[in-house]
């Protein structure tokens, strides 16, 4: 299991705030790869659950008990006094998640959503806070979902410099079969074990994995699957590939690649990359067999093999077709020429299924946002474009963003064309609206060649 820890290397020192405490283990997680840390519960006090309480976002809807952040602040300090008394006394029991469910934006079907009540929150934020900061020194560079200072164009970033830069003939396209709902419960608190050796804070994750759901007044707790809603899930789902995926690819199977090999994950979405093609076919059949054993398993119509790369479109063109696309981060990546026209250059678009989705939910939402006025229809609107900018923003995507930008704008004018009389808005009008009040404009933010040639 690896060393123990002892009251003088992780225990309270007076005076010293969460922060510094926090950094404290961090560096010693650093330093001592095989330390297992067995005294962290005592971290979870008054002052680390206010910072977590500040961090929590108003207006959220309230959990099984029906307490808001306002509700809980009118007597903050008294409330947290008696939440770190029944968590030292391991007297504080999780509630269940009220499961509601909200339309899922390109379908007819209903998304679930997770509401846990306002102290799991905290109580989830705290230990979320504790963990980071030993896992945090665990993590391969190559995992970038729900970590501090790393994004998703990080992650897009590194894709473009491997593929762009490395010896890559060949992607395998990767996913996980309902991820967050199969994770088993015992094998959380295994891969916890490598390096928390403190029973409490085995017990409390315990509690949340059993926590159960309660939807239309029914009470049930699932067998597998991290807390429905909780911020502790991504964690924990970090943990979970850490040990099952991220480790055995790096200290297992790349080692016996006979060529370059590298795994690129956020969250339960990855892709690998490979030079050789044997490696990536054994790959495939081995990363069935390796999730097998954790529970897992892949989908097999979204996970395939593809020639990708510089030599694929040549490849391609003797068997007349084109080369293959993948999808990754909601964006489809495909092979194409450097802005000279020579020299192989992957490239990408925002995928069509995203594509569609995000209209089809800035329409819903502009259908039934009619009666708002126009400033506050006009304010949301450009708030939702300056998202997808941000977001999509990135090298090569100017067309599906300037497309996307065309819909948004023929939308509105259709539905704020409704508010009265039919035609109470000729385009005419909405254009000189438009220049009045500009929307945000289509335009690259992200920059995704800085190690490449364009």
């Amino acid at each position: 299991m690896g060393q123990q820890s002892d009251a003088a290397s992780t225990g309270p020192s007076p005076g010293e705030s969460v922060t510094s405490k926090l950094l404290r283990i961090a560096e010693k997680a650093r330093r001592e790869p095989k330390f297992r840390f067995t005294s962290l519960f005592h971290l979870m006090d008054a002052e680390l659950l206010r910072e977590c309480f500040r961090r929590l976002k108003k207006d959220k809807a309230a959990g099984v008990d029906e307490v808001t952040k306002e509700m809980y602040a009118a007597d903050l300090e008294a409330n947290l006094t008696r939440l770190v008394d029944r968590l030292h006394r391991m007297a504080y029991i999780p509630q269940p998640t009220r499961r509601v469910y909200i339309p899922k934006a390109g379908s007819d079907k209903l998304r679930p959503l997770g509401l846990p009540t306002l102290e799991d929150k905290l109580v989830q934020a705290g230990l979320v806070r504790i963990l980071n900061a030993v896992y945090e020194q665990d993590f391969i560079d190559d995992s970038y979902g729900f970590r501090c200072g790393r994004s998703q164009h990080d992650a897009l970033r590194a894709l473009s410099a491997t593929v762009g830069n490395g010896p890559v003939s060949y992607i395998v396209e990767a996913d996980i079969k309902g991820f967050f709902d199969t994770v088993r419960h015992e094998w959380v608190l295994k891969f916890l074990e490598h390096r928390v050796g403190d029973r409490r804070v085995w017990r409390m994750v315990w509690r949340f994995l059993r926590a159960g759901v309660v939807e239309d007044g029914h009470f049930s707790v699932p067998d597998d699957g991290t807390p429905q809603g909780g911020v502790i899930s991504p964690l924990l789902a970090n943990v979970y590939l850490h040990y099952a995926l991220d480790i055995w690819f790096q200290k297992v199977y790349r080692n016996r690649c006979t060529g370059y090999a590298r795994l690129i994950r956020y969250a339960d979405d990855f892709v690998v990359c490979f030079q050789r093609k044997q490696d990536a076919m054994a790959f495939r059949q081995e990363l069935s067999e390796r999730l097998a054993k954790f529970g897992l398993e892949v989908e097999p119509s979204k996970t395939k093999v593809m020639e990708f790369g510089r030599f694929a479109q040549e490849s391609a063109a003797k068997r007349g077709e084109k080369p293959e696309t993948f999808d990754f981060l909601g964006l489809t990546h495909y092979c194409s020429t450097r802005r000279t026209g020579t020299g192989f250059r992957m490239k990408r678009k925002t995928s069509r299924k995203k594509f569609r989705t995000k209209l089809r939910e800035f329409k819903e939402w502009v259908m039934s946002a009619r009666t708002l006025t126009l400033q506050e229809i006009w304010e949301t609107a450009r708030a939702k474009l300056r998202g997808h900018f941000n977001y999509y923003g990135v090298t090569d995507n100017s067309r599906s963003i300037e497309q996307f930008a065309w819909e948004v704008r023929r939308l509105l004018h259709k539905w704020l064309n409704r508010r009265g009389s039919r035609g109470c808005l000729p385009w005419d009008a909405f254009q000189a609206m438009c220049q009045r009040h500009p929307l945000p404009q289509p335009r690259i933010h992200v920059n995704l060649l800085s190690d490449l040639p364009a």
